[in-house]
């Protein structure tokens, strides 16, 4: 009779019992409740080199497994002018360079069009003041109506990174970008 499919907790591979702890980066060792260590994840502005953390808390028998460097944001432009909006992205440290990504869509539920793409960038902030240095490099695509959409990175607010977004005059355009970014040093 063969054994395919059967699983021995007691075994798992190396012999032994089940596991009794998850340990992360902080946070020390988790012991399970009931049987169950909870995992679970999120995201953070935090600038962390290895872009996640993994951070256990024993007294809820939680593991959280958070993606750093990463910034989501959204807004609607909904004008007869075709409304900017500027959302503000983070504040860089001083006296650092930021390389930077950001994944952009917008949805015209009214007309059932989308428009989109990616922005990838640079910037400096040093002696309190922000720059994003040169012009950001783009892939975009949208339907033929939103066409004339934009979307950018931008540092007028000094030293404070914004997005800005572009719609078009009679046009309500749902926006939504993730932010992401390395930071040296």
């Amino acid at each position: 009779m063969s054994q395919a499919g059967i699983v021995n907790i007691a075994g798992g591979g190396g012999g032994g019992s089940p596991v009794q702890t998850l340990t992360g980066d902080t946070g020390g060792a988790v012991p399970p409740t009931a049987n169950n260590i909870f995992v679970i994840g999120g995201s953070s502005v935090a600038n962390n080199t290895n872009g996640i953390t993994v951070a256990g808390n024993a007294g809820t028998s939680t593991e959280v497994f958070t993606l750093t460097n990463r910034i989501s944001v959204s807004s609607t432009t909904s004008d007869g002018l075709g409304q900017t909006q500027d959302v503000t992205l983070m504040t860089p440290s001083n006296g650092t360079s930021i390389s930077f990504r950001l994944l952009v869509t917008g949805y015209d539920a009214i007309n059932n069009e989308t428009a989109g793409g990616e922005l990838i960038g640079l910037s400096r902030s040093a002696a309190g003041s922000l720059d994003v240095i040169g012009t950001n490099d783009t892939f975009d695509e949208s339907d033929a109506g939103l066409n004339a959409v934009d979307w950018d990175v931008i540092d007028i607010a000094s030293p404070i990174l914004q997005v800005r977004f572009v719609g078009i005059a009679g046009r309500t355009i749902n926006w939504r970008a993730l932010f992401d970014y390395t930071q040296a040093p």
